[in-house]
């Protein structure tokens, strides 16, 4: 299965959080090779920040939903039957 029909990461909690977090690796980046400890550890703030609005996002509803449990155990179900055949 292509891991675009499961919507991983399709999600505007994940791409918030990874645009936050790219910049900071970027800003984290330039200040490290500029010799400003100051500026790699705002950038060091920006990755973790990012992380931080990733989970909020996904917890406020934004990111990928969960599955009902009857869905996941009829799964769980139907590979144990799988298994079974092999």
């Amino acid at each position: 299965m292509a891991g675009s029909s499961h919507g991983h990461g399709h999600t505007p909690a994940a791409w918030t959080g990874v645009i936050i977090a790219f910049i900071g690796f970027c800003v984290a980046g330039v200040f490290m090779v500029a010799n400003s400890p100051a500026g790699f550890w705002a950038g060091s703030a920006l990755i973790l920040l990012g992380a931080v609005v990733g989970g909020a996002m996904k917890m406020a509803g934004l990111g990928t939903p969960k599955e009902p449990d009857h869905v996941v155990a009829a799964r769980d179900r139907a590979a144990a039957r799988e298994n079974v055949r092999v």
